[in-house]
């Protein structure tokens, strides 16, 4: 029989729930430490006060195929809750937005009406490779920038796949990104993108309120200062968990950080773990969020390749996939970039932003005027998105750390897949099952 063992959770985003969610189940008694006034971590969300539903962020959708979240989700038995509009993609080439949706999941009619017949068929061969066919272990061994170019052909690589890497890594990475990480992408991803009636933080609150009602408490605005190890007695160790209004001894810790703020709050890690941490690299992300007074375009999702002079990588408006009815009329744009933390971007004001992003919202609409705008967010942060390099399996620490009672649990070990609150989820309860089974009998 499984004893009932005192458990800390170092972050309340999904991970940190969903751990939470399956250890109170087994009987443990869970404690969340989050530093923020609110639960749901990189996909919480806010709410203006006339908006019926909240807003992400950074923005948010979950996949068709996203099993663990819509399994969490059945479990729970709100599959009712979950709603998946269709929104359109558009793609930025030779000045002008043009409809990028795929036929056979794999082949966007714009390659069919704007391409030779090669590029086509390569277009076409090379996604149905990588998303039926292709085993993930060995395209690690590859860039996903050479390999690409290779078998999609040149025309296609600088129409979209460069123009993808760029965006999402820098010119800087390159060379050092895996094709792993698209392999994933194409893989997991599907066209129909879905979320919670209500939005994420709903979703989020709620799946709280039944890790509460299960016997967990969420401490909110606590930051963790410190994880150490202890020695309680001759035959028992433990773990104190160290904020500004004290410390508190648990029998195991789970940390959902970013692996920087691991490698901080654990002192007692050995070296090699630390340096293990020290190694997973992630680029940051800048979000600006906008309401107007009117519809800027029509469509959801704009790619936007970082050498045609947009100050931001993609446009993303949201009233085109959640109507505007649920946000008191607002029409809602996010203009979002993934960046170096050192980029100026992370020190610049929200107005300093808005003035570098206005002028290019007129070549998305040519009527946009100043006027339309009604208010602004800004949100950042610097962890998110890893970035994988060649051999990146390689690089991932384990769960279990070498310290006795204490594990880590972030998007960075999700590899290869990509972050996101689906991959959240499941190394979340992954984590969980870990320690259920490691205090089994004891």
């Amino acid at each position: 029989m499984t004893a009932s063992q005192r458990i800390a959770i170092i972050g309340a985003g999904a991970a940190g729930l969903a751990a939470a969610y399956d250890l109170t189940r087994a009987g443990h008694r869970v404690t969340l430490y989050e530093a923020a006034p609110g639960v749901g971590g990189l996909a919480a969300g806010f709410k203006a006060s006339h908006w019926d539903w909240t807003l992400e962020k950074f923005y948010h959708h979950w996949f068709a195929s996203d099993r663990h979240m819509l399994g969490l989700i059945d479990e729970l038995g709100w599959r009712d809750q979950v709603v998946f509009p269709r929104p359109y993609t558009v793609i930025y080439w030779q000045g002008k937005f043009h409809p990028f949706d795929s036929i056979f999941t794999t082949i966007p009619l714009f390659l069919l009406r704007h391409f030779p017949l090669t590029d086509v068929i390569r277009y076409g061969l090379a996604g149905v490779y990588l998303r039926f066919f292709a085993a993930w272990e060995p395209l690690e061994k590859y860039t996903a920038n050479a390999w690409t170019r290779r078998w999609f052909g040149q025309r296609v690589y600088d129409l979209q796949l460069r123009p993808l890497l760029v965006g999402k890594f820098g010119e800087e990475n390159l060379e050092v990104v895996n094709m792993a990480w698209l392999w994933a992408r194409l893989k997991a991803r599907t066209t129909r993108l879905g979320t919670f009636v209500g939005g994420f933080q709903t979703f989020l609150d709620r799946l709280a309120d039944v890790v509460r009602s299960q016997g967990a408490e969420i401490r909110l605005n606590t930051p963790v200062t410190a994880v150490r190890a202890r020695t309680v007695s001759e035959n028992r160790s433990g773990l104190t968990i160290e904020t500004p209004s004290g410390a508190e001894l648990y029998d195991a810790v789970i940390s959902t950080s970013s692996p920087a703020s691991m490698a901080r709050l654990a002192p007692d890690l050995p070296a090699s773990y630390r340096e293990s941490l020290a190694a997973l690299k992630s680029m940051g992300a800048v979000v600006l969020v906008i309401t107007l007074k009117h519809r800027l375009t029509n469509y959801y999702w704009h790619n936007l390749p970082k050498d045609a002079g947009f100050p931001f990588l993609a446009l993303v408006e949201h009233t085109n996939f959640i109507g505007p009815e649920h946000y008191g009329g607002d029409h809602i744009i996010y203009c979002g970039d993934y960046l170096d933390p050192d980029h100026e971007y992370f020190t610049l004001s929200k107005e300093e932003l808005l003035e570098r992003f206005l002028p290019a919202l007129e070549r998305f609409n040519p009527d946009f005027d100043r006027s339309w705008v009604k208010e602004t967010w800004l949100w950042r942060t610097a962890y998110a998105q890893p970035v994988p390099p060649v051999n990146h399996s390689q690089n991932i620490p384990p769960l279990r750390t070498p310290v006795p009672g204490l594990y880590f649990a972030s998007m960075s070990q999700v590899y290869p897949w990509d972050r996101g609150t689906n991959f959240a989820v499941e190394i979340g309860r992954k984590v969980a099952e870990m320690v259920v089974d490691d205090w089994r009998g004891i």
